[in-house]
Parts: C-alpha cells; structure tokens; sequence
C-alpha cells in the first residue's frame, strides 16, 4: 500500500510533469501535481547523460561534480518512470554502499518530494517502489554470488550502477557484472539495458579508460564533468578548488577538472591485490599485528591502516582499513570500537598530541604517538620496499592510493625527486607509522 494515501496515477503524474513539463503543464494545473522542472532539480551539465539509452554510460569526474547525484536522481525517477525497471547498485565491497550509493538515493527520494512512495530498508539494503513493487537492490563484489543469482519480483533487472567504478581493478569483474544484465525486455515496454559506470580517473592506465574512453562505440557515452558545472556550490566550496588549483596542480587536474591521472615513477611497486584469509595468516609462526593512524579532518580522510607482517618472508599483509573525512576524535574511536580494534595498539600521527590524548580517554588504551625523526618518511619508505605486500580486495582506499603514491616531480626541471608526493598519502602515512616500531626495533606481537 501506497504511504499516505497518495494515488500511483499522481505520482506517476508528478513525474511526468517533472520530464515532459511543457507537454503536462496545463493537465497538471489544477491538480495538485508539485511543479517542478527537471533542471531546476538537476541542474545542468547532464542533458546527454539523462537522456542517453545506448548499453554503456560512463562518466568520470571531478569532486563535487555532482556525477553520483545526478546518477541518483535518474535513478529514481526512471524507476517511477519505466513500469517493470529494476536497478542493481554495485561497488567492488559490499560495506561501502550504505554510506555511498543508498545515502544518495535516499537524498535523491527525498530531494523529488517522493518519499511516501518508496519503502527504503537499511537490512539488507534494499528500496521498493511501492505502486509497483520494483525493486533497487545493493550488491558487493566481494561476495559475487549475490551478484549474480538475483531474481526479479517485478518486471526486468534491466538497469546496473557501479558506483566509484576505478575500484573495480579487473576487467573480468566488470564482464563478470556486464553478463548479469541479460534476458530480453518485453516488447513495447520501453525498457531498455544499460550499465552506467562513475568514477573519478586517479589513473590513465586503468581498464576502463581503453576500453570506453579510448574506442568510439554508439553503445558507449564516455564524458567528464567536473565541479564547474555544479551551480549547487557556495564560495567555500569553491575556494577549496582555487587553493587545489594554486597548490596542488597536478590533483586539480584530476580531483578539479576531471582529467585522468597521469602515474610516473611509483614508490611501491612490490604489492597486489589478493584475497586472504586473516585467520590463517594470524597463525603464521612470528606473525605481528600493526595498526596505524593518520589524522584528517575538513577535506582529508582520518585514515586508519590495519595489517600483519612477518619478518622472515619480508611479507606485509592489509587486511582493513578506515578511510574518512570529517571525523571528530569521538567518532574515529567510535569506529575503531565498531570495526574491533578498540584494544589494539595503534601508533597516530604525532602531529596531534591533542586528539592521541583524547582518544585514549574515549578507550584507545594502546595508541602512541609516532617517534618519527629526520628523514622518517623515506627510512619508512625504504624499509616497506623490502617487503611484499598483498592487499585484500576489501581495502579499496588504500589500492587507490598505493597506486597512485608517486616520487615527487620538480617542476622546473621535470625530474624527480627524493621525496614523495603530498597526496595519496593518508594510509601510506598510518602504513609507515605502524611499521615504525618493526622497523626501529620493539615490535610487539599479535597476542
């Protein structure tokens, strides 16, 4: 039952007003549909990505490009529009999604004034257009036979959202998706197949600049937006690209304009993404446990890296991280309790003396400042590229970064320098600083 006693045919009205307004406008006048014009919701920089059907839609942008809301808005709004359409919403670990793609429907829902019309679940994740019955389903790569064995309801699964798609490192992962949108649309529905991919392109090397950006396909729409085309910025939002721009040029170029990253001399080289179990790793005979943090705040993530080392195969493994903006000292302990490494030692940052104090009053009993010292972060480096290191697929923040963390560059000369660069370096940072006891001597063991 519908909430609220609202007809499908006035939703179904409203939202015909929404996409055809000039067509419905005097059918709606006078009867109560809300009046609203699609781009004054949307906004502009997106009229082809709205209106393209073809079976790959791919767009890469900027922060604050409004890519991922805009994917929301349409979305919801072709779900009310297309009869019998279902959407799968993927990202490459299932836990992400809550705080990503399902709080941006949510936003998208609340934002076309359609609440009393979706029923939205947080166990498992899951929105219900209820007129219908069709169905928004959330699912991770991390547990691929949920991904593949979903059966509809209602109607065609027909639609597919990869959110933050450069997390996606294989190809064949993606094929894997791609099969899982089959079967024929009813004749006359008006359906159609399409995989939208969003995505920020930290790096010009990854598969899905070749294969959709590099080779024209009527199939394909392959564009870059970026927050210039965002008229839902203030000044401050603003000012953070204009420091970006004077400070940090080569981040502005993907994280301001949306270009793709160029990488060129990669300090760790030595790694690979590989699944593990944390429980046969943890009873390797001289297997230690390491857990670093590294402060952010505003614009950067507070970022906590959690791994095992063993000394005598020069191995490191990551097994989980934490990687987030805006976190105050009470909710990074209130994470790190969540996530169960409440009793762990953690060696932070000891730039903030502050926030170490408090945290170990909120109950991070085993956190100590880092020793640092002169040159810490290249003896840092050099002891970590002694090892190798196997990443959990599970840990995409820190593959994004350790991809993307390079030697720095003069920019007079172009050659590079013996120092790396100042991005990508949050959980490369906690990395170092939960290796710093290993590295200097003192190590403590996982038990």
């Amino acid at each position: 039952m519908v909430k609220n006693r609202i007809s499908s045919q006035h939703v179904f009205g409203y939202m015909k007003y929404i996409l055809y307004p000039d067509e419905y406008k005097k059918k709606a006048a006078n009867n109560g549909v809300t009046k609203m014009k699609l781009p004054e919701i949307v906004g502009k920089g997106y009229g082809t990505f709205w209106r393209f059907k073809g079976r790959y839609r791919v767009c890469k942008g900027s922060r604050a490009s409004k890519k991922s809301k805009t994917a929301a808005l349409w979305y919801i709004t072709n779900m009310m529009k297309y009869k019998g359409a279902n959407t799968l919403v993927v990202r490459k670990t299932y836990r992400t999604l809550k705080d990503s793609c399902f709080t941006e429907l949510k936003w998208a829902i609340h934002r076309l004034g359609v609440d009393a019309f979706w029923d939205v679940k947080e166990s498992p994740l899951e929105m219900t257009y209820l007129p219908t019955g069709q169905k928004i389903y959330f699912r991770g790569l991390d547990d691929p036979l949920k991904v593949t064995s979903i059966t509809v309801d209602q109607g065609v699964l027909c639609w597919m959202w990869i959110e933050e798609a450069y997390e996606i490192s294989s190809e064949d992962d993606f094929n894997m998706l791609d099969e899982s949108i089959r079967g024929a649309v009813p004749t006359g529905s008006g359906l159609f197949k399409q995989i939208t991919l969003t995505l920020n392109p930290w790096n010009e090397h990854h598969w899905i600049k070749k294969r959709f950006f590099d080779t024209p396909d009527d199939e394909v729409l392959a564009m870059t937006t970026n927050y210039l085309c965002n008229e839902w910025l203030d000044a401050a939002d603003l000012k953070v690209f204009e420091t970006m721009k004077r400070q940090n040029p080569r981040r502005y170029k993907v994280a301001g304009l949306g270009d793709w990253g160029i990488v060129d001399g990669l300090v760790y080289e030595n790694w690979e993404e590989k699944a593990f179990s944390i429980e046969d790793v943890k009873a390797i005979n001289g297997v230690r446990s390491a857990f670093g943090l590294d402060f952010g705040y505003t614009n950067d993530p507070s970022a906590l890296f959690c791994g095992f080392i063993d000394q005598t195969s020069k191995t490191i493994w990551v097994f989980d991280e934490m990687y987030k903006p805006g976190m105050s000292n009470e909710a990074i302990a209130d994470e790190v309790r969540r996530m169960g490494y409440l009793k762990e030692k953690i060696t932070a940052d000891s730039a903030e003396p502050k926030s170490i104090d408090r945290l170990r009053e909120l109950g991070l009993k085993g956190i100590r400042k880092a020793r640092k010292g002169k040159d810490s972060i290249n003896n840092g480096i050099d002891f970590i590229q002694d090892y190798y290191i196997i990443v959990h697929p599970r840990c995409v923040n820190f593959i994004t970064e350790i991809s993307n963390y390079t030697w720095d560059t003069d920019t007079k000369t172009g050659k590079k320098l013996n120092r790396p660069i100042d991005d990508f370096n949050h959980l490369m940072d906690a990395m170092r600083y939960a290796l710093e006891d290993i590295s200097k001597g003192n190590a403590f063991s996982f038990d």
